[in-house]
């Protein structure tokens, strides 16, 4: 096939039907086209063997990319769509299905969330030039989504003393103030947490081990209160040693093993109960709850990096300067000079 000097050296033929929005002044690749090719990025991901949550990512994007395009009526994808698609992702919670369609989606995506679909969309029309599929990628001409780090803020002790009596009164009682702990214990992300199994965990030496980010193992550890209440939930459910460490127990997943998705859901409500409102109530909460409370009681940043599986300083970093900041307000708070009375 010849190539042109156009972006999209599969759509020669535009499409000229009245009856489609099809931008025309941007040369377009045909939808049932694009999910072919899509289709077979992912199955390239495969071969290369990225990882499972890394595959998961890009389909659930290109996913909601293709919906984007379907329910807006585009019969071929240009940069123009593309272009219209980053718009919806800042708007499409004001439409009056939500966005998705989904009538809980009715809050502003995180600029983190964007930037991930930026990412993967980058990604895949750069397979595309790879492939030469297309002579040049579009994203080329989407500038890059600038996400600033959250402002870590971490749970109060006040605010997981009532996070763990929400837990003590939930259905699942058992489960859920194993979780908690574990969360809090272990600084391990969603995910990881998600994927582990029974066998994963060494109950005698109070660790687990865990396949982070990258595909690279390390071990969890976790203390005797935590050991306690996670042995009692694994014991009294009586699995197998192959068996998820943590079930979901609502809708159709119930039994299976407890999803990302679920257990942000399941720490949220928790956190209605408990009244907590002005720190987000999330998992990753957990885990910066814990890299403060290492900091403020003597670790050191190496092995907190380490314990977190950052591949770099940089995000530990974030977690050192709060805990510093922590510590000048107890000195002022508690300066001996100052509370010290003469005469």
């Amino acid at each position: 096939m010849k190539k042109t000097a156009l972006p999209f050296t599969n759509s020669e033929k535009r499409i000229q039907s009245a009856n489609t929005k099809v931008s025309t002044s941007e040369p377009a690749i045909p939808i049932a086209e694009l999910s072919r090719h899509i289709e077979d990025w992912l199955i390239d991901g495969t071969i290369s063997e990225h990882s499972p949550r890394t595959l998961e990512v890009r389909r659930h994007a290109m996913d909601k990319f293709l919906w984007f395009l379907r329910e807006h009526g585009y019969a071929a994808c240009s940069l123009c769509e593309i272009r219209r698609f980053f718009a919806y992702l800042q708007t499409g919670h004001l439409e009056p299905g939500g966005r998705w369609g989904n009538p809980h989606q009715t809050k502003p995506l995180r600029p983190v969330t964007v930037q991930t679909f930026h990412k993967h969309l980058r990604t895949f029309f750069n397979w595309l030039v790879k492939q030469e599929i297309v002579l040049a990628s579009p994203m080329e001409k989407i500038p890059a989504i600038v996400a600033r780090p959250d402002q870590i803020q971490p749970f109060s002790e006040a605010q997981l003393l009532a996070l763990f009596k929400a837990a003590k009164a939930s259905k699942h009682k058992r489960r859920d103030e194993a979780l908690l702990l574990f969360l809090l214990d272990t600084g391990l992300r969603a995910s990881e947490v998600c994927n582990l199994k029974i066998k994963d965990v060494d109950f005698a030496n109070r660790r687990c081990v865990v396949l982070g980010k990258g595909d690279k193992y390390r071990s969890a550890h976790f203390g005797r209160t935590t050991h306690k209440d996670l042995w009692q939930y694994v014991r009294e459910s009586g699995r197998e040693p192959d068996a998820p460490l943590f079930l979901s127990d609502r809708g159709t997943r119930a039994g299976e093993p407890l999803t990302r998705s679920g257990l942000f859901q399941l720490v949220q409500r928790l956190g209605q109960r408990a009244g907590i409102q002005a720190t987000r109530c999330s998992p990753h909460t957990f885990r910066h709850t814990f890299a403060i409370q290492f900091l403020r009681n003597g670790g050191n940043t190496f092995t907190l990096k380490e314990i977190l599986g950052h591949t770099s300083l940089h995000m530990t970093n974030r977690y050192v300067a709060l805990a510093q900041a922590d510590i000048a307000n107890q000195h002022r708070q508690f300066s001996p000079a100052d509370r010290l009375k003469r005469g």
